[in-house]
């Protein structure tokens, strides 16, 4: 029970100001003129004025509050390295049991887990929702078991009690780590890019280190052995070795007495992207589809395209000398024998044979197809004809023969059966809306997939690889039609591409592939296959253990799993004889990239708040209570500010003196004061 005396005037305040200023002045004039009863009179004014400013007792009765302690306990994954673990716990118990033995205390245990999307540790924002909960003049202290190591320090809430790190690690702790600092998104296919490696040693490491092992490994190949200083950076030159996405991992060896290998590993994802595409156009005559087919490849930027033409045959004799024909000779020998390899894809638009490229150079092609190449051949009447390019060397890789028939009627391209599945012609979409083609050479099919057919299902577009190359074959020359817009139209640009980016061997435009994208810690797995159904998936992990993954049908041909795991590193995927190799989870997580134990994070907010810092190596230091506003630490020992907190249950007010007692003990000395003043008169 608390009492208190409070005021309640009977009249404003002001005005009893003023009253009280005439007293005082009426008072003043009575001690001037000495009147024998001024005190009594003043005694009289003071008591009127007390009974006007409305004096009452006020009785509070009151419940006491408890002290509330908060206690954030760092469960993130760099805690479970060494003995950490172990030293939390024994922390634990011994505050658990010394805030039991506190008098009027309550706990706050709150768990700081590893953060989504590598955010790290994220103490001081679990902090500021537990204070949120929390009447801050009830909190007595806050204790944090922690590393140390945390990632949200300019997100400190507004402390009114003292904070205490109790700091798990070990003097003696070292560690090792790999860092690479440049590493870019993609790269260009062929030409090199540098990465900068560095391997930091961090804490207590061992002294006279110079050197360390680095292993690099492409796509979860066989890993290659180099030798890397320690401590400086070490610019690392590499090459893509594709198109698409290239998973390089590179690993430090574990060095004994170190905290965790888990930062001795870098997993990167560069995907390689062609530069420009060279193309050789070689036209056999001019004709309408040439210039559709020149317009096309020159609209890409991306596209370095050489256009050799015939413009008068061998046969033609019109009298204009040899010599004036071209500013400069045509480099025959050069594009054909000595530079074709620097070309990606050669495309024979109605040429047949008129002796202007001899059979070595046309042999040179086939070789260069074997060899990785890629050849298109756009098919119009001469390749019917006994000058076909089909009687030349070329034979040997192209995927059907002509039957010497050629089919002049109108009729629509369609997809095969098999060209719904495979992804140069799965998506091209609106195919009843496309405009019709005039003219179709017959071939009889002797090898690759046929994508497209034409009158009376004849093959109209086929596919085949020949050793390392590609070749593609289209039995048509009226292609031109769906860019002038024929009826329609139709997709020949968005159809030209896919087969160029087939032909470079892009992975999305593998028939059989195996591939997938990866989102945090998850996975989704693709299977594109030109065949009926699919097994299961199976998925190696980075510890070596191994599960399934059973796959739905999306669309004709294409296949699609989920996966997830809370393991971060690089995965081995496997559904038959296709491959794919995927990391999970960041390059570097932000929990390894510092390891050992430090104060110097979290201690700008330890001082401000005169809290303590103690490593738990020491021993777990014991609880006091102090005063507010004085040290919070000291050896061997962290303190609590009682709050003395309480609530108020019930309140009651009442007048300090009945007013019949201050009205007579005003006349009272009001007429004592009229009796001294009358006798002094006398």
């Amino acid at each position: 029970m608390t009492q208190t005396i409070l005021f309640d005037p009977l009249v404003p305040w002001a005005l009893l100001a003023a009253l009280a200023g005439v007293s005082f002045v009426a008072l003043g004039l009575a001690v001037w003129r000495r009147l024998a009863g001024w005190a009594l009179r003043a005694g009289a004014a003071l008591v009127l004025l007390a009974a006007l400013s409305g004096p009452v007792i006020q009785v509070e009765d009151r419940t006491p509050l408890s002290d509330i302690v908060i206690v954030a306990e760092d469960r993130t994954a760099s805690q479970a390295l060494s003995d950490r673990g172990e030293q939390m716990a024994t922390a634990r118990a011994a505050i658990e049991e010394a805030l039991a033995e506190r008098a009027n205390t309550e706990v706050r245990w709150i768990a700081v887990e590893d953060s989504p999307d590598d955010g790290g540790t994220q103490l001081m924002d679990a902090l500021t929702r537990a204070l949120a909960d929390e009447p801050r003049a009830r909190v007595a202290g806050i204790i944090a078991l922690s590393d140390g190591q945390i990632h949200d320090m300019e997100r400190a809430p507004d402390l009114l009690a003292p904070l205490h790190l109790l700091m798990t690690g070990r003097e003696g702790d070292w560690d090792r780590r790999l860092i690479v600092k440049n590493a870019p998104s993609f790269g260009i296919i062929g030409e090199p890019i540098t990465l900068t490696l560095q391997v930091e040693d961090q804490g207590a490491a061992p002294k006279g280190v110079q050197y360390t092992e680095l292993q690099i490994a492409i796509d979860g190949g066989a890993p290659q052995n180099f030798r890397l200083p320690v401590g400086v950076d070490f610019d690392l030159p590499l090459t893509l070795p594709h198109g698409g996405r290239n998973v390089i991992e590179f690993r430090v060896p574990e060095a004994p007495g170190e905290l965790t290998a888990r930062n001795n590993a870098a997993l990167l994802q560069i995907n390689g992207v062609r530069d420009r595409l060279r193309v050789l156009l070689v036209s056999g005559a001019p004709h309408p589809g040439g210039r559709t087919w020149r317009n096309l490849l020159k609209s890409d930027s991306s596209v370095d395209l050489v256009h050799f033409t015939i413009l008068r045959p061998p046969e033609k004799q019109d009298g204009v000398p040899v010599d004036e024909l071209s500013l400069i000779a045509f480099p025959t020998r050069e594009l054909f024998l000595e530079k074709i390899e620097d070309f990606d894809l050669i495309i024979f638009d109605r040429y047949k044979r008129r002796g202007i490229l001899p059979s070595a150079y046309l042999e040179n092609v086939a070789n260069y197809v074997r060899r990785g190449g890629a050849v298109l051949v756009a098919a119009g009447p001469d390749f019917a004809s006994a000058d076909s390019i089909f009687r030349t060397p070329l034979a040997d890789v192209l995927p059907a023969r002509p039957s010497a028939r050629v089919l002049e009627e109108p009729y629509r391209p369609t997809i095969s059966e098999i060209g719904q599945q495979h992804p140069v012609t799965a998506e091209l979409t609106g195919a009843a809306e496309w405009g019709r083609w005039m003219r179709q050479v017959e071939l009889d099919t002797t090898r690759g997939t046929t994508l497209m057919r034409g009158i009376g299902e004849r093959p109209l577009l086929i596919l085949d690889r020949v050793e390392e190359g590609r070749v593609a074959l289209l039995a048509s020359d009226h292609a031109w039609l769906w860019s002038r817009g024929f009826e329609g139209g139709g997709p020949q640009l968005e159809l030209l591409r896919r087969l160029a980016h087939w032909m470079m061997k892009e992975p999305e435009l593998q028939e059989e592939v195996l591939t997938a994208e990866a989102t945090g810690q998850r996975m989704r797995i693709e299977r594109r296959t030109l065949g009926e159904t699919v097994g299961a998936v199976t998925v190696t992990a980075p510890d070596g253990t191994t599960s399934d993954v059973t796959l739905r049908e999306v669309r004709p041909g294409l296949w699609e799993g989920r996966y997830e795991s809370d393991q971060i590193g690089l995965y081995h995927l496997q559904e038959g004889e296709e491959r794919a190799v995927i990391g999970l989870g960041p390059a570097a997580p932000k929990e390894f990239e510092q390891t050992i134990a430090t104060a110097s994070v979290m201690e700008p907010l330890v001082r401000a708040m005169r809290g303590g810092a103690v490593p738990l190596e020491a021993g777990v230091p014991s609880l006091r209570n102090i005063r507010e506003g004085r040290p919070a630490s000291g050896r061997g020992w962290i303190g609590l500010v009682p709050r003395g907190a309480y609530e108020t249950t019930a309140v009651t007010q009442s007048p300090l003196l009945p007013s019949w007692v201050l009205l007579l003990l005003a006349g009272a000395l009001l007429i004592g004061a009229w009796l001294r003043e009358g006798r002094s008169s006398s």
